[in-house]
């Protein structure tokens, strides 16, 4: 096969939370370390750092991932889901993992994938796993793909756990209060490994130390407004640096050399050392064309406050989502006085997009429907004038399919 074979039977065979939603979710680790044990347990020998969070753990992870390139490490960085291409997911410093990489890995492994039933993200788990044992990293960074106690990504016995912050997301599989929630992202932390919290309420503050307690944990509240800039130019990016600067300095305590100089370096050359895309990215000017993957009431509500600070004459929002998110809580969100053209990604978790009309409609948020992501900044480019602004956003398979 070759690589986009590879890729359509992947798709094809086993189950991805990205297109599919929930019926991809495995609810144990069972498969996991199956795959792992077959491949001589690879996350055993590189060492690595877990990230978790409802929002900003990619970031976060990037971020991190830049610091210590900066330092001279040789740095894996997993992280999900992609944008464009597969190969996003899995990298050394820097750079893809080559798409022949791919393909000879899902080939020699096919037949044990199947009988495993492993799921997509499954398999994506134990391939960058595999990937940065070969490639002998001095440290992978490892985002957490869903939750945290049940993540495949979970496996791994880390340098050190980071938890960004908890809010309401994925209800349907983690639970549906904040303190459910919290819980599952606190199941990364490990035996005696120190977890450094982000930003967050007084009641995820008390679970998580609850189960650092009973883990034998030290646990790190993130300082909040270092003086320190990132490359990041979201409203939201001051809270992951600062928890970036905490996870540093806790990283040194264990005795990781990284200089102030490498820490500052690699905040502001994030984009550039990870090629990180889709967090507050602007895609074009005259108009201003600005496009951000946040997609929940949380981190809606952060970009909504970065639109009021902006100059423009008027506001486009080119707008889609997935059915099994917070719709309302988003909708309700946003604001009122824009120009809006919803659109519907092309996955099968994507909300249709006369149904996201007709919602978005009972709070006064009106426009056209324009099916496809594409056409619908082709027309919002085609009605606004050159001082206009344009947002795309609500989901990141609309963002993905707009880059």
């Amino acid at each position: 096969m070759d690589y986009q074979q590879t890729l359509d039977w992947l798709f094809q065979q086993l189950a991805s939370f990205q297109r599919v939603g929930q019926s991809a979710y495995n609810e144990d680790l069972g498969n996991i370390n199956a795959i792992c044990s077959l491949l001589n347990h690879p996350q055993n020998n590189f060492k690595s750092i877990h990230v978790a969070g409802t929002n900003g753990k990619g970031s976060t992870s990037h971020l991190i991932a830049s610091v210590f390139q900066e330092q001279g490490y040789k740095v894996g960085l997993y992280t999900s889901p992609h944008l464009k291409d597969f190969t996003e997911r899995i990298k050394v410093n820097g750079e893809m993992i080559s798409q022949k990489e791919v393909v000879h890995f899902v080939n020699a492994r096919k037949e044990d994938f199947t009988e495993i039933g492993l799921s997509f993200f499954e398999m994506s788990t134990a391939l960058a796993f595999a990937y940065f044992s070969d490639q002998k990293v001095d440290v992978a960074v490892i985002e957490v793909g869903l939750g945290g106690r049940l993540d495949a990504t979970n496996i791994i016995n880390p340098e050190l756990s980071v938890i960004t912050n908890v809010a309401f997301d994925h209800q349907h599989l983690l639970g549906d209060t904040i303190a459910l929630i919290a819980k599952e992202k606190a199941g990364i932390i490990k035996e005696g490994v120190p977890v450094v919290l982000g930003a967050t309420s007084e009641e995820v503050r008390c679970v998580v130390a609850e189960t650092a307690e009973q883990k034998g944990s030290k646990l790190i509240l993130s300082s909040k407004n270092t003086s320190y800039e990132s490359g990041l130019l979201g409203a939201c990016q001051q809270e992951n640096t600062d928890t970036v600067c905490e996870a540093i300095e806790q990283l040194r305590l264990l005795g990781w050399n990284i200089s102030e100089a490498s820490l500052k370096r690699g905040l502001l050359r994030v984009v550039e050392n990870t090629s990180l895309r889709g967090r507050w990215e602007q895609i074009s000017h005259s108009p201003v064309v600005i496009c951000d993957t946040g997609h929940n009431p949380h981190a809606m509500r952060s970009i909504v406050k970065q639109l009021n600070k902006m100059s423009y004459r008027k506001l486009w929002m080119v707008i889609g989502m997935v059915g099994d998110k917070d719709v309302s809580g988003v909708l309700e969100l946003l604001p009122k006085d824009a120009n809006y053209i919803f659109c519907e990604p092309n996955i099968p978790r994507a909300l249709s997009v006369d149904v996201l009309f007709d919602k978005a409609a009972q709070y006064s948020l009106i426009g056209q429907k324009v099916q496809k992501p594409l056409y619908a900044i082709a027309e919002a480019r085609k009605q606004a004038l050159q001082n206009d602004l344009i947002f795309v956003g609500g989901s990141t398979f609309v963002v993905a399919e707009i880059l």
